[in-house]
């Protein structure tokens, strides 16, 4: 017979449910979805009244928290998993680390806790590596300042901390940022059905922000495949839950431990960015401030598999693009979607020599935007990938952006017209070049290049071209005596000179250029064929 204790019932009772064994331990398995391979457990409290059969914690729990028993369930639990790993231990069976619930009425004195259960564990003699100890969002209601110091305590332990059912409290993301949990349990209730929803993508960013400050995530409550394989295509790989198996009593956790492959949870998301990465998700610290006001336009996405998600963009960033658009557009904007086909390899090569060298690296994509106020549009953006961080398969970008669309369409312009002009010069047997009065350096054009056989450049003109044969020895000196006027201050010079080993006649001219103190620094010279009338 199954019967609801009532509180009284429950106080009554619970001294004695504890000596008789109707309070015990069941271990729920946390395994790397990956691989199937269990990481951990955690242990949570039961009740089998032998007169009133099954009771659910979410029942007696607040009765003995209200009424001051819950430290004294609690330290039964922690009990119970420090006898269950010396067990493992002195049979040789290989143990995975266990966590523990505890109340935030723990840690209003949070020495007498830590106190309590180093005492259980010295006992043990269990390393502190097997135990783990898990909070809840709820211990925020006391303040940030008690909860942080327990914190500290536990840390300075050697305890591994674990944020329990994050998502479902009041204030997740303050939570986040401002208490230092190694471990970050998500709950999927927080989760729709459907994974394209807001929640979703509000997953999404917790998972990456996560990575980001060095915190696995573990995803509890998976009921099914399609959750499982959602939290997985993000890069959160540890789930617990109905869908890999019901918490279960010590024989069966015992079987499953000896059965089943075992590994660590990994820490493993290497920074290159310094000891400062949590502060950077703080909106007041000073890095958000650098972020946002004295850089460039800047952001920060993971690159994985071909896919890149976009975590955080500055307010420079958004105004370079010039699309009118907002943060919330570029952040759901499908990146790579929006550079032209032809230059996604040339942008996917660079994240893997950047991947590969850790070395900055520039490269020019162009891309096609739409926007609510500009419609759609074309732009060429130039961009600097430097790598901050990875984690297996995922890396962390930070890149800075210029907008080089306005010098990109002028180049295009120029090198339009130059084109048409060296068709031109083609058509009129016409070649041009640039001297650097000062310096002797003269610049062929690309004919001169490709039917002179000239180099790209030439010092000490004009010796190079006349000791080629291509000046007649008789105009040496005087084509060298123009250059001594054009450093004189000659503005124009002209006149007939038979070139090129055929000694063709071809009008040679040049039009020199000063500079603000009137003095000549360059000079640019053209040779027209003549044409005989």
């Amino acid at each position: 017979m199954e019967r609801k204790l009532k509180e009284k019932e429950i106080i009554s009772r619970f001294d004695k449910a504890l000596k008789n064994k109707d309070i015990y331990v069941s271990f729920q398995p946390q395994i790397n979805y990956s691989n199937s391979r269990v990481v951990g457990a955690e242990a949570l409290i039961r009740w089998d009244d032998r007169d009133y059969g099954l009771q659910y914690p979410s029942d007696f729990l607040p009765v003995l928290k209200k009424n001051k028993l819950i430290l004294k369930a609690d330290l039964f639990v922690f009990e119970e998993v420090c006898r269950f790993q010396r067990k493992c231990l002195d049979e040789g069976i290989h143990a995975v680390p266990i966590s523990v619930n505890i109340s935030r009425f723990d840690i209003i004195d949070g020495k007498k806790y830590l106190d309590a259960i180093e005492d259980i564990r010295i006992k043990y003699d269990i390393p502190v590596y097997y135990l783990r100890i898990e909070i809840t969002e709820s211990f925020a209601l006391d303040g940030m300042e008690p909860v942080s110091s327990a914190l500290d305590m536990l840390h300075e332990a050697g305890y591994v901390v674990a944020m329990d059912d994050f998502g479902t409290g009041y204030s997740s993301l303050n939570i986040f940022k401002d208490l230092n949990v190694d471990i970050i349990k998500l709950d999927m209730r927080f989760l729709s059905d459907n994974t394209d929803s807001r929640s979703g993508k509000i997953v999404n960013s917790l998972v990456q922000m996560a990575k980001w400050i060095n915190t696995p995530v573990i995803a509890e409550r998976v009921e099914t495949v399609e959750q499982a394989d959602f939290m997985h295509s993000l890069g959160c790989s540890y789930i617990q839950g109905y869908l890999i198996m019901k918490p279960v009593k010590e024989d069966e956790f015992l079987k499953i431990i000896k059965d089943t492959k075992i590994e660590s949870m990994v820490f493993n998301y290497k920074s290159f960015g310094g000891s400062q990465d949590r502060s950077f998700w703080n909106p007041s610290s000073a890095e958000t401030l650098l972020f946002n006001r004295f850089i460039g336009p800047s952001g920060i996405f993971i690159y994985q598999n071909e896919r890149i998600d976009t975590l955080r963009v500055n307010r420079k960033y958004i105004k370079e693009l010039g699309m009118h658009m907002d943060e919330a557009s570029i952040l759901n904007m499908d990146l790579w979607n929006s550079i032209v086909p032809e230059d996604r390899e040339k942008y996917e090569d660079a994240l893997k020599n950047v991947i590969k060298s850790y070395d900055e690296e520039e490269v020019e994509t162009w891309r096609i935007l739409n926007s609510k106020c500009c419609g759609e549009d074309r732009i060429c953006i130039r961009s600097s990938l430097q790598l901050i961080g990875s984690m297996s398969d995922q890396y962390l970008f930070f890149v800075t952006i210029r907008n080089i669309t306005t010098e990109k369409e002028a180049l295009q312009k120029l090198e339009s017209n130059l084109k048409k002009f060296e068709m031109a010069s083609d058509q009129n047997n016409t070649f041009s070049w640039e001297y650097d009065i000062s310096t002797k350096d003269m610049r062929p054009c690309s004919r001169c290049i490709r039917v002179l056989g000239l180099p790209a450049l030439l010092r000490n003109y004009p010796e190079p071209v006349i000791e080629s044969g291509l000046f007649p020895p008789e105009y040496a000196d005087l084509y060298r005596d123009w250059h001594k006027q054009l450093e004189r201050g000659a503005e124009k010079l002209e006149g007939i000179i038979p070139l090129t080993g055929d000694r063709i006649p071809f009008i040679v001219r040049y039009t020199a250029e000063f500079d603000e103190n009137g003095r000549p620094y360059k000079a640019y010279g053209s040779a027209t064929q003549v044409v005989e009338q």
